[in-house]
């Protein structure tokens, strides 16, 4: 239900068939702990998932603890880590995450693109804008 997400549908969509071509695994990760009722419930997230014909692991991260870990706060936040596990990129997918078709740098491409060429991406973080990820 965020419309961050919404907005950025069709760039989830671009950013998942980018990562599938340059070989990087991707899991979506619900960490909304404190919204998962409605529009929000697993049930619901899976048609979601299914209607966007995601083809990644779509996974629930109990009591936020990935989050927690990862030290994520929005929706959408994208982690990207390096063939050694290192983390490498976190942040935004674009530098325009409230208008995305006006976006003029694809974070998430120029971060995979430098992996794949066994670089450190530049920038190596960005603000991540999106809704906040609810907690208990």
């Amino acid at each position: 239900t965020c419309p961050f997400v919404d907005k950025n549908e069709a760039t989830i969509l671009k950013t998942l068939e980018f990562a599938k071509t340059n070989e990087i695994g991707v899991a979506i990760i619900n960490s909304n702990e404190a919204k998962r009722e409605g529009d929000d419930s697993y049930d619901a997230m899976k048609k979601y998932a299914q209607a966007q014909e995601y083809t990644v692991a779509y996974l629930v991260d109990k009591d936020s603890k990935l989050a927690d870990a990862f030290g994520a706060n929005h929706t959408p936040e994208i982690f990207l880590f390096d063939n050694k596990s290192k983390l490498v990129y976190k942040g935004a997918m674009n530098d325009n995450p409230g208008n995305p078709q006006d976006a003029k740098e694809m974070y998430i491409f120029s971060a995979i693109d430098a992996v794949v060429a066994g670089k450190t991406p530049n920038p190596q973080s960005t603000k991540s804008i999106g809704c906040s990820i609810k907690r208990k």
